[in-house]
């Protein structure tokens, strides 16, 4: 572990033509923490120029291509590998060597809210994850700590959810709206997550198969699975501007959307056995996927 409790923070944020957000954010960070960051904007082909922009303008930002759109997991990952590359050992490359802070370009911390979320992870040394308090900019709370779901719940969920919002099976799948305190959940919202290293490493980041959505569900259940716990800090706060992204490329982020959620609910129930089940699974939501999409290029057209 690295010894200079006062190395900077490392930060990661996958940019994918941020616009005017990824300045937001970056200007956050040092009222985020005492300690300083180090961030590295993890980049999936940015067109607008606003990732080589930012970080030829700051010391402590630094431009990574990944070689283009991976998808956000494997870009983490790429980044977090960048990281440890530097110099050695992470510690040797002059970042903290025991938390890792991810976080969406369209995120912006409020003061103190970093530090906050470290001493968070010490008072819970068993917790691999720490999430914040997510405001919407109308200062609405976001639920970001739920419990993972299940093959009824998550199945009735994606299946139902765009067309009955308020089904019984969306509301136990959204489960765990206590925002109030402090606590334990089975997973947290991947927009802003502070991750224990060692936990991160021992469950080997994130699964790469998801191109974006569920990749934070997955993680926390592979945390869960190791032995560690996911923690949500009230104590921190930070505003996100979601969706602004995924509304402009609708169709394409339903498709990621359903690709995952087969994969999620597929990997924990393998085997010849029940082979069937998935068969199961994967024409309910090639069907909903249908409806989805074509509601998005309706929506589309209609705006135009």
């Amino acid at each position: 572990m690295n010894d200079n409790a006062h190395a900077p923070v490392p930060v990661i944020t996958v940019t994918y033509s941020p616009g005017r957000h990824l300045r937001a954010l970056l200007e956050s960070l040092p009222e985020a923490t005492v300690r300083g960051t180090r961030t590295v904007l993890a980049d999936n082909g940015s067109t607008d120029g606003v990732p080589q922009a930012e970080a030829a303008a700051r010391d402590d930002v630094e431009f990574l291509d990944t070689g283009g759109n991976i998808g956000y997991g494997a870009a983490i990952n790429a980044a977090w590998r960048h990281l440890g590359d530097g110099a050695g050992e992470a510690g040797e490359a002059g970042v903290d060597d025991e938390f890792l802070v991810v976080v969406n370009p369209d995120v912006v911390f409020e003061s103190g809210a970093i530090d906050a979320m470290i001493e968070c992870a010490r008072r819970h040394p068993d917790a691999g994850a720490v999430g914040p308090l997510i405001h919407d900019p109308s200062g609405e709370v976001y639920p970001s700590a739920r419990e993972l779901p299940d093959l009824v719940h998550g199945a009735g969920h994606a299946v139902l959810a765009g067309i009955w919002p308020d089904n019984p099976f969306t509301r136990a799948y959204r489960a765990g709206r206590d925002m109030s305190r402090e606590r334990a959940a089975g997973w947290l919202s991947g927009s802003c997550l502070l991750l224990r290293r060692t936990a991160f490493e021992q469950i080997g980041g994130f699964d790469e198969r998801y191109f974006m959505y569920l990749e934070d569900v997955d993680l926390g259940d592979r945390l869960a699975r190791a032995g560690w716990t996911s923690v949500l800090c009230v104590d921190a706060g930070v505003v996100h501007d979601q969706g602004h992204a995924a509304n402009a490329h609708r169709t394409v982020t339903s498709a990621a959307h359903h690709h995952s959620a087969y994969a999620y609910l597929a990997d924990r129930h393998p085997g010849p056995v029940q082979a069937p089940l998935r068969l199961a699974l994967r024409a309910g939501l090639a069907v909903r996927r249908r409806v989805a999409t074509a509601a998005a290029r309706l929506t589309d057209t209609t705006r135009k």
